[in-house]
């Protein structure tokens, strides 16, 4: 049973309290503050702890696990959180932790179990020993822990062959626990619908984050993985192909996986860093995206719009958006709509993301002088009707790119820009006349990327109108009494109240004034200014529209544009 909390426990102050989580955080420990919080022991300030955060604890020396719930329980849990099932009380599963402060282990276990948790604060010493008894000696370390329950690769089946020399490193990265370990990274990333792994080295040891909707988020890890730290990175190295012994330059690889039955990408940047060497890997997972203008966000007036845009005979069709904005999967989608047994199309691109059935696809190669400009030429001579360029970067390129579209050609492509309406003025400073600007751009679509409101979750807010920006449609709210919801948390997200993205965009159409104005190079703001009056919506318009609709959230908006 749960200890009954102790009269003589005290309870502490806020501060006392902050002070006692940052001695945690640094150690695991709180013997260095027992006196600072007015205790007498360590295990008294965690009883102090339990008891402010209204926590219950457990004696582990008289506990008796139900071993039953190890059968369905993910091992690997126990390791990550130090943590362990005990057993089920009133519907709710007993979890003993020894961090009172880590909720993230409580909600990955609910989220991992379909069942409500409550947690049951011990010392951590008692808790590796409970671990020990019942998993084996040694199951608190990496080591066996990481060893046992499946096979050695688990989920995860590479689909290149992995070679690697006999050297010291290459021996430490191919142990059981390392590979093990990195499949997990691995397969917790995927789970968590993560576009990118960050593996940090900093001064403290390794810092592990997954970039989810767009956003990074910490995830916990144990004390013991730092010293693996080397390793991991040299197992990554030999997934990828790349020179383990080469410590002092950036390298970049591929890695491709199948996890779970799932085909997977993964882009391998490898940077050397201060305190070691940093990782960063998108996740590329072609099954979880499906290319479909649809499905992408745009409103019915957009959608249409750009429809007739797409298939125009010929022209220049430019998006635009920060990296990270949606811009190939929005070009993919355009693609896909208009691809057909009657139309040849080519793309050339850095790097080729996925793959397209029926879509010839040509992988820029610069250190061999295949750019974007050369592989453009080249492509002309292929007698195509569509041609994608990856993104419009020189002088070279665009020219190539008019130059296509003069002879007949529909050409796709991207620019880094901040707005539709800088997309003009942007090629005119590369160097283009801009009535060749003028005369080749059909329209440029602007996007980025907002995080959807989490379904399950959400909830509405009561808004007042000197709280919300004053572009804000709140007369539109108050005559139609719609509602606005914010973010909230629980379980099926992850408990940030987002899930999944959603695209806001604003599609500006040529027409004779928009031209005049770019072939004069007029200010962007003129330009964007006439696209309005001409019905162009903006993307503050756009992300409106969708906060009014209850797909996401006013801070979504204001992270992600600008005042109109």
């Amino acid at each position: 049973m749960i200890a009954d909390s102790d009269t003589a426990i005290p309870l502490l102050t806020p501060d006392q309290l902050s002070v006692a989580r940052d001695a945690h955080t640094v150690d695991g420990r709180f013997d260095e503050v027992v006196q600072q919080l007015g205790c007498e022991s360590e295990t008294q300030v965690l009883a102090a702890v339990a008891r402010t955060l209204g926590l219950e604890t457990v004696d582990l020396t008289e506990a008796k696990a139900d071993l039953k719930l190890l059968e369905s329980f993910p091992i690997r849990l126990i390791h990550r959180f130090q943590i362990f099932p005990l057993w089920m009380q009133r519907g709710s599963l007993v979890l003993a932790v020894s961090d009172p402060f880590n909720l993230h282990a409580v909600d990955a276990v609910s989220s991992a179990m379909g069942l409500s948790v409550t947690p049951a604060v011990v010392p951590s010493e008692d808790l590796a020993k409970f671990i020990r008894r019942h998993l084996g000696v040694g199951a608190e370390t990496i080591d066996d822990l990481v060893a046992q329950q499946r096979l050695l690769m688990g989920d995860v089946e590479m689909l290149d062959d992995v070679q690697f020399d006999g050297s010291e490193d290459a021996e430490a990265a191919q142990q059981a626990s390392v590979v093990r370990l990195v499949n997990e990274i691995l397969t917790e990333a995927i789970e968590a619908r993560a576009s990118d792994i960050h593996v940090e080295a900093q001064e403290s040891g390794l810092k592990l984050r997954y970039r989810v909707d767009g956003v990074l988020q910490r995830q916990p890890t144990p004390p013991e993985m730092n010293r693996f730290q080397a390793a991991i990175v040299s197992r990554l190295k030999i997934m990828a192909r790349l020179n383990i012994a080469e410590k002092r330059v950036p390298q970049d690889g591929r890695i491709k996986l199948r996890v779970k039955g799932r085909e997977i990408d993964v882009r391998v940047s490898i940077i050397p860093m201060l305190h070691g060497e940093g990782v960063v890997m998108r996740v590329l997972d072609k099954e979880s995206l499906q290319f479909s203008l649809r499905g992408i966000g745009m409103s019915e007036t957009i959608y249409e719009q750009f429809q007739r845009l797409i298939r125009l005979p010929h022209g220049i069709i430019l998006v635009t958006g920060p990296t990270g904005s949606g811009k190939t999967t929005t070009l993919y989608s355009a693609l896909n709509e208009i691809k057909n047994e009657e139309t040849k199309i080519i793309t050339t691109e850095d790097p080729i993301e996925y793959q397209l059935e029926g879509i010839n696809q040509i992988q820029v190669h610069t250190k061999v002088g295949l750019t974007f400009a050369a592989s453009l030429r080249s492509i002309l001579r292929h007698d195509p009707d569509v041609v994608l360029v990856g993104e419009i970067r020189d002088l070279e390129t665009a020219e190539n790119a008019i130059q296509a579209s003069l002879t007949g050609h529909l050409v796709f492509s991207t620019l880094h820009t901040n707005d539709s309406a800088g997309a003009f003025m942007r090629l005119c400073d590369m160097g283009v006349e801009p009535f060749l600007v003028t005369s080749t751009v059909e329209g440029v679509m602007a996007q980025r990327l907002v995080r959807r409101l989490c379904p399950d979750c959400r909830r509405p807010l009561r808004l007042k109108q000197d709280e919300v920006p004053h572009d804000f449609p709140w007369e539109e709210v108050q005559d139609k009494q719609l509602k606005v919801y914010g973010p909230q948390g629980c379980p099926a997200c992850r408990q940030t109240g987002y899930r999944g993205r959603i695209g806001i965009y604003e599609l500006l159409l040529g027409n004779d004034r928009i031209r005049a104005l770019a072939n004069e190079r007029q200010p962007t703001h003129l330009v964007e200014q006439a696209a309005v009056e001409a019905g162009m919506r903006t993307l503050r318009m756009d992300g409106w529209d969708k906060v009014l609709q209850g797909v996401t959230s006013v801070d979504e908006v204001l992270r992600v544009t600008k005042e109109d």
